[in-house]
């Protein structure tokens, strides 16, 4: 789990990815399972073991597909193996797959230049993807991980690690070997794919002619099987030698000749193993230099957040200024983020999700947010590129926020104290030096009923019931159990003296 693509990930922010990546061992070992076992055990040990990947979402789904898929295909049974893992992947993904149907999202292609790989080692694009590593952004890349000696250290644990992957799968030949290595190639072939030009239209192509393609966008993601094809082939490094150094016990020759000898080499090989990738990838240790830590809302925040739990209504809140990105330091150290404020508020927030990224010719790209109210909200306010405040005119702004079924303002950022009285219809609630919350006085507001749909809780049902299901059926502890009988307890067994 000591890897350049757990670093980048855990900095990036993507908890929930790294969930899905994190049970992409037990998918694969479900899958090689499901092509012996009868069909629905097969599906039942597939389904508890994407769990995982139905927390974390579409893209740790896409992940385990890819991993275990080719598996899938390459083993016995592949047919029905694929239809198993086809089955299991869509009843995890109901939460998410049905709501997307009917959101009327898009998704910009725009987003194959700004989220393709980059090089964040000396070794180029496709070496940094080699090492796991290459994520779009630079703010994420561990601290000194470009570094030529710490870089150079990393290829040869990953030079090694494939060789321990290859002498495995020809030694032991694993169910597994084939499919893995299958994925991993795939993996690496999609992430370097944002990385060329040939490559970017073609996946251009492809978010045009469907959006949900849309996930191949951040191509370092897919270097996920790789991650792992390496970790495995660290373990077989690791085997290897201690088997060595047992051999040469056992004959009673070579560097180690008794048991003593042989302990301490194999204390000394487990160290090396244990401590190599921190020594070689020091920049995540102690939350990547401090880099994750948790962060308390400033009190005002939290008045504001608590002032608009208070409020009985269903509106939504406006996030102000209009840009997705804030320049912060109550964190502990400046730093720019995503808006906090976005995740601040139990409802629905109409913000700026736009998103610009720097390319590596010093120019910028800005991939356009899926999100239709905040497209008409940048419409009818004329937000100021330079502010992000709306230049819309003062006296329509109730009426508009209306129409938007906006209930709330909230600006992170100081205002001035005739900030409200310049807006008739809005009323401030909390004022602070960088938030200010606006209520909007309007009996007449467009709220739209956002509830969740039938058919959206029919699909939430029927993964919750898919996996309550899996666990009884593969006899998980997780199930519920059905009591043993009772043995008599004065029955005893007689023992011959």
């Amino acid at each position: 789990m000591w890897n350049p693509f757990v670093a980048e990930r855990l900095l990036l922010g993507q908890w929930a990815v790294l969930l899905g990546y994190a049970g992409l061992p037990w998918v694969l070992a479900a899958v090689v399972r499901a092509s012996t076992e009868p069909a629905s055990r097969g599906l039942a040990g597939t389904l508890r073991a994407l769990i995982p990947a139905a927390v974390g979402g579409f893209s740790s789904v896409a992940l385990s597909a890819l991993t275990a898929g080719p598996q899938a295909l390459l083993g016995p049974r592949r047919w029905r193996t694929a239809g198993t893992l086809v089955a299991a992947l869509v009843l995890v993904s109901l939460p998410w797959l049905v709501p997307s149907l009917t959101s009327g999202a898009t998704t910009d292609p725009a987003g194959v230049e700004a989220f393709a790989a980059r090089a964040d080692t000396p070794f180029g694009v496709l070496g940094s993807l080699l090492l796991s590593g290459g994520v779009w952004n630079a703010g994420a890349v561990p601290p000194g991980y470009g570094e030529p000696v710490a870089a150079a250290a990393r290829a040869l644990l990953v030079a090694v690690s494939l060789a321990g992957w290859v002498w495995w799968a020809r030694r032991h030949r694993p169910a597994m070997a084939a499919g893995l290595s299958v994925a991993a190639v795939a993996g690496t072939t999609i992430a370097l794919a944002g990385a060329t030009g040939p490559g970017r239209e073609v996946l251009t192509a492809l978010i045009g002619w469907w959006p949900g393609f849309g996930l191949l966008r951040d191509g370092q993601l897919y270097v996920a099987p790789l991650a792992l094809l390496q970790a495995l082939g660290s373990g077989a490094v690791l085997v290897w030698l201690l088997r060595g150094f047992s051999e040469d016990a056992r004959r009673g020759s070579g560097p180690s000749r008794n048991v003593s000898e042989v302990g301490l080499v194999r204390t000394m090989v487990a160290v090396f193993v244990a401590l190599g990738p921190v020594v070689v990838l020091p920049g995540l240790a102690w939350g990547a230099g401090g880099g994750l830590v948790p962060v308390d809302y400033p009190r005002e925040w939290t008045r504001a957040q608590e002032a608009v739990a208070a409020d009985p209504g269903s509106g939504a809140v406006l996030v102000l200024p209009w840009s997705a990105y804030r320049g912060v330091e109550w964190s502990g150290r400046p730093v720019v983020v995503l808006d906090p404020a976005t995740r601040l508020f139990d409802r629905r927030t109409v913000w700026n999700d736009d998103l610009r990224v720097g390319t590596p010719d010093g120019g910028t790209v800005v991939v356009a947010g899926e999100d239709a109210r905040a497209r008409e909200a940048a419409r009818l306010l004329e937000p100021d590129p330079r502010t992000g405040m709306p230049t819309a005119d003062p006296g329509e702004w109730a009426e508009i926020l209306s129409s938007l079924g906006v209930s709330h303002v909230a600006v992170s950022a100081p205002v001035d104290n005739r900030f409200s009285s310049d807006f008739p219809g809005l009323e401030m609630v909390v004022q602070g030096d960088d938030m200010t919350l606006l209520e909007v006085r309007d009996q007449h507001m467009n709220v739209d009923k956002e509830g969740i749909s039938g058919l959206e809780v029919t699909g939430g049902l029927v993964t919750v019931g898919a996996i309550i299901w899996s666990m009884a059926r593969s006899g998980s502890s997780l199930g519920f159990q059905r009591p043993q009988p009772r043995t008599d307890r004065g029955a005893r067994k007689e023992i011959p003296k």
